[in-house]
């Protein structure tokens, strides 16, 4: 600032002689009025100086100060609650983690409850089919045997019919019966 104001004292007292003609009249130093202008001026550039210098810019280094100041509190704070949130998103993950593991080990534990039940269900269900064809065969042996039981004494008959009609003989039940239950035998085992 003091260079800017010994330089267009400088210039002010440059001779005359040393300007153009045709040049702008404020560059005129030969005139009074411009003598007394640029001292005015140099005055009042002096006057603003050190206005400026003592009141004006130390309260604008004090507003400065206030803002760095609350800046730099508010990045702390910044600081502070990244921090937090990196804190936060850490127990976060770790807590999702956790919900996975006990998720997964849950779905496990329910897959293998059901097959269990599902292996029960059908080894019941086998057991009960078991013992319905158990049953059934039963049933179809005693109604077979029945069926053989009653086909004795009709084959009997028949074979002594045929034996009589065949040979014109009549048929030794004694020797027929033996000879009837082999047979029936021999289907039973079939």
């Amino acid at each position: 600032m003091i260079r800017r104001t010994t330089l267009a004292i400088a210039l002010s007292m440059a001779p005359a002689a040393a300007m153009a003609e045709g040049t702008m009249p404020q560059m005129d130093f030969q005139n009074p009025l411009t003598m007394s202008q640029v001292e005015w001026m140099a005055v009042i550039l002096v006057v603003l100086y050190f206005a400026l210098s003592r009141w004006g810019l130390p309260q604008i280094g004090t507003v400065l100060e206030a803002r760095a100041s609350r800046i730099a509190s508010d990045l702390e704070a910044a600081r502070v609650a990244k921090a937090s949130a990196d804190k936060a998103i850490a127990e976060l993950a770790v807590l999702m983690k956790q919900a996975r593991e006990k998720a997964q080990a849950d779905i496990a534990k329910a897959e293998a409850d059901s097959k269990e039940k599902a292996f029960l269900e059908a080894k019941e269900l086998n057991d009960k089919l078991d013992a319905q064809l158990e049953y059934s065969e039963k049933q179809i042996r005693d109604a077979r045997n029945a069926a053989l039981a009653a086909i004795k004494p009709v084959a009997a008959d028949v074979a002594a019919t045929l034996l009589s009609k065949l040979t014109g003989k009549s048929a030794d039940e004694t020797s027929l019966i033996p000879e009837i239950d082999v047979a029936l035998a021999a289907r039973k085992a079939a």
